[in-house]
């Protein structure tokens, strides 16, 4: 049984095969558009995974996306009879919706010449979120939570996974989210775009919590774990606020209210020098997000009596909360899957509809566990040096020479010793990553012990703001050595304290906080990148390396080619490109 999964309509637009209840290709139209969190119909995502599984449309049996517009429909209608929101947002978003074309014509627009015979399978967004952190989730037992902006008219919804089955059991509805509190914080300290609310959880170390009291205002805590907005700080439940999903950058207009301005002073402009003032509205910001997070925690532990977690949502994201689950529930293990926010609800919606076509058939299956993160693209040896021996003048012209090491070991040890010795290396291998973060395969390494790497990084590359921090890839093995957890922590989700004792030795992975985002690594998972790490560690003593995402403003290298291009624009020293290693002269 073949399944197509697709986020769509929204921002993080991805697909996603499953087959026979095994993930085989998951990617998000970001990578083949080149434009960051592209929001429509992933098209190019859908294409390469059918490509990737030696597949037409025609083999496909069920397609599965992640909303469904008749869900909560007495909730919709009863908001619009008692809130009598603007009628001209009501007929916007009813608009919006008849504008959208039905998945089986954008399949016949995209793919044409092939045919659909399957079934379209329309997932509640949550439901979607739930699975997809459950379903491929090692518990067969857990607590399963999604927080997010909004979809499908729901900001929160949580339930009990077990023997591979999960529900919604309950939900908070709109207008009352966390995902537009947060959101709301990010526009008001002036970083505007889509996604930015990293930023905030980046300089949230840098401040005080003193604006405590004010965003006890905006989120208030009420029983039973659940939350309300203040509303009078926030337009977007009776007004139109603009947004913009359709085939580009997603866009966004301002959720909060002019009060907004007179509870916490001023916006800031993007180009506005940040004071201390702004340092503490994100501190309050994070510690009150953290505050309305582990009240509903600690009410679905208490519902439940399970010790296992599994989160999904856009505010699954927020890394720094996640990290501290263990210290402010009575939860002891957790699973945050790569790709949690809504780019993750493809798996999600996939693995629904094949839980309901085993129902359907009476039948079982092992389950399936993503264990890593590597369903993209690769590029086998035959076409990197293709595109090495047909760029070779360019090459040569930016004062660059290239060599091929066929020998794994000697590959490591290279790469090893020029990280070692300073160089900002491009490492780009294997599958690409499903999800924001770099993990491994597409990533820029560095060495973590010097304390001006980040700045040479910035310098170099990056050019982004000095208060984010880079993160840390560390071998499986040496996790507990190092930070104060020893878990497996795949996929780049949680921030934890680094121990006191070892924040001196690695300075550029350190926040300023003493906090590290962690991303611990197997060699069963990624066989060459636990090696080149060993190697590090075999010269320095130190078993991880620093490791950022290999882009430049713009989303995350897919193509051997972007690589390059990326390479040659900047001043990175060294690029390993499969079994390729191009170095920049001195």
């Amino acid at each position: 049984m073949v399944i197509l999964g697709i986020n769509a309509y929204h921002g993080d637009s991805s697909a996603c095969l499953v087959i026979d209840g095994r993930l085989v290709a998951a990617a998000e139209e970001e990578r083949f558009r080149r434009l960051k969190h592209w929001a429509g119909f992933p098209s190019q995502a859908i294409a390469w995974c059918l490509e990737s599984a030696k597949l037409r449309l025609s083999g496909v049996d069920h397609v599965a996306i992640n909303q469904d517009r008749r869900a909560n429909m007495m909730r919709k209608l009863a908001f619009t009879l008692t809130h009598r929101p603007n009628p001209r947002m009501v007929a916007e978003r009813l608009a919006r919706k008849r504008r959208r074309a039905r998945v089986e014509d954008e399949l016949a627009r995209d793919f044409p010449g092939e045919a659909f015979h399957g079934e379209v399978h329309a997932i509640e967004h949550h439901l979607a979120h739930l699975a997809s952190a459950y379903l491929v989730s090692p518990f067969a037992e857990a607590v399963v939570a999604s927080v997010d902006g909004f979809g499908d008219f729901v900001s929160a919804g949580w339930g009990l996974g077990r023997d591979r089955r999960v529900e919604v059991e309950d939900r908070i509805y709109f207008p009352h989210s966390l995902g537009i509190f947060y959101e709301a914080i990010t526009r008001h300290l002036g970083f505007p775009k889509y996604g930015d609310e990293y930023k905030v959880m980046g300089l949230a170390p840098y401040g005080r919590p003193t604006f405590l009291e004010q965003m006890a205002q905006l989120v208030r805590l009420r029983d039973g774990g659940r939350f309300e907005l203040g509303l009078e700080y926030f337009r977007h439940h009776r007004e139109q606020v603009a947004y913009e999903w359709e085939n580009g950058e997603p866009l966004m207009g301002n959720v909060a209210s002019s009060e907004l301005a007179d509870l916490l002073g001023p916006a800031r402009a993007p180009d506005e020098e940040l004071t201390d003032r702004h340092r503490d509205i994100a501190r309050s910001a994070q510690a009150m997000y953290e505050e309305a997070f582990f009240h509903l925690l600690r009410h679905l532990t208490a519902c439940y009596r399970v010790d296992a977690l599994a989160l999904a949502g856009g505010c699954a994201m927020n890394s720094v909360a996640n990290g501290k689950v263990y210290a402010n529930t009575a939860f002891r293990r957790l699973y945050v899957q790569s790709a949690a926010g809504d780019a993750g609800g493809a798996i999600g919606a996939a693995f629904v509809a094949w839980q309901r076509a085993q129902t359907l058939l009476g039948v079982g299956d092992e389950p399936f566990v993503m264990r890593h993160a590597y369903w993209g693209p690769a590029f086998d040896s035959a076409s990197i040096r293709g595109l090495v021996k047909d760029r070779a003048e360019e090459i040569r012209a930016r004062g660059c020479e290239w060599s091929f090491v066929e020998d794994e070991a000697a590959l490591c040890g290279l790469a090893a010793s020029a990280v070692a010795a300073g160089a900002v290396m491009g490492w780009f291998q294997g599958r690409m990553e499903w999800g924001p973060r770099a993990l491994g395969n597409r990533s820029i390494v560095c060495d973590p012990r010097r304390a001006d790497m980040k700045d040479v990084l910035n310098r170099k590359i990056k050019r982004r703001e000095s208060f984010r921090p880079f993160a840390p890839s560390i071998l499986r093995e040496a996790a507990g050595e190092w930070f104060e957890v020893d878990d497996d922590v795949p996929f780049m989700m949680q921030v934890y304290p680094i121990r006191e004792e070892k924040r001196a030795l690695i300075p550029a992975v350190t926040h300023v906080d003493g906090s590290g985002r962690l991303q611990t690594v197997e060699r069963e998972t990624n066989p060459r990148y636990h090696r080149l790490i060993r190697a590090f560690a075999d010269l320095t003593g130190v078993p991880m390396v620093l490791n950022t995402s290999f882009n430049e403003n713009e989303p995350v290298v897919c193509r051997p080619s972007e690589a390059l291009d990326c390479f040659l624009r900047t001043n990175m020293d060294l690029l390993v490109l499969g079994d390729c290693v191009i170095r920049r002269n001195a």
